[in-house]
């Protein structure tokens, strides 16, 4: 008998995966959390039935969260994760050798447990002395902040149930906030085929606080569609101007400064998709 998995990402839409095993499965207090073991994917972590990360594609999405926005910056020296629990993005800023600190702000503290018990290879640096794990409202933390980081990573889950918030205006007035006069952001913000309103609405937020405000995309192939999105807000520092020096010493799969560079090239369809939400904004 065989067991197969199915994230179903609209009415109509589903990706299906076939399971080895189900090795574990709780309800926390924010959520269902589930670690399974597929043939085509290998381990993957599903919060209320939604993949959020596989062994074998994780590295699209984690480099490219991380690896734009830090190469960007000339000086990233303190970083602030918000989400991402898995800790597969820590992982990646701390291969930058100027980076002193990283912030992990992740409100279930049952991610956490889980990665580390069931995901090494993506938990490997929430150990790692340079990174402060925080279990917490990240919203909140971001609210308090003022001039504190250098870049914020948004490594959210779906706008459902306690990420709601992080796909809201006041959340990306908080992040101009709590970044130093030269900082930057970067969040993670869904396809462009199935979301092209939802991209729009938080361009255009982040459009009216930031002088940098630009879209990207990954090809990620667990994730709905299969092209990923990314928003970057930068109060100072071009988008694509990479540090290629600094991009050559590390140790990647994906990203490339060709890729960075590319990945600021939207497809048509996005392009008018996003023309399309902009031009019903008030």
């Amino acid at each position: 008998m065989e067991f197969w998995f199915t994230e179903r990402q609209t009415r109509d839409l589903g990706l299906t995966f076939r399971v080895k095993e189900s090795l574990w499965v709780e309800r926390t207090p924010y959520q269902t959390l589930a670690i399974l073991d597929t043939y085509q994917y290998g381990r993957m972590l599903v919060l209320d039935g939604a993949v959020q990360t596989t062994e074998a594609d994780e590295h699209i999405y984690h480099e490219m969260l991380t690896h734009v926005p830090l190469l960007i910056h000339p000086r990233p020296r303190r970083i602030l994760v918000v989400g991402g629990g898995d800790g597969g993005t820590v992982r990646e800023a701390l291969k930058h050798p100027e980076v002193e600190l990283v912030e992990l702000v992740e409100i279930d503290e049952r991610v956490i447990a889980a990665a580390k018990r069931f995901l090494p290879t993506i938990s490997s640096a929430l150990e790692d002395p340079r990174a402060r794990v925080i279990v917490g409202d990240g919203v909140a933390h971001v609210g308090s902040a003022q001039g504190v980081y250098d870049v914020i990573l948004v490594d959210s889950t779906d706008p459902v149930g306690p990420a709601i918030a992080l796909f809201e205006e006041p959340f990306f007035a908080s992040l101009h906030r709590a970044l130093k006069a030269d900082g930057l952001f970067a969040a993670q913000t869904k396809t462009p085929y199935l979301d092209g309103a939802l991209i729009g609405q938080i361009h255009h937020w982040v459009a009216k606080r930031f002088p940098v405000a630009c879209l990207y995309t990954a090809a990620i192939p667990t994730y709905p569609t299969g092209l990923w999105s990314f928003m970057v807000g930068s109060k100072r520092h071009p988008h694509d101007r990479p540090d290629e020096v600094r991009a050559k010493r590390l140790e990647t799969k994906y990203y490339t400064p060709q890729v960075h560079r590319a990945a600021f090239t939207l497809p048509r369809a996005v392009e008018e998709a996003l023309e399309r939400a902009g031009s019903t904004l008030p």
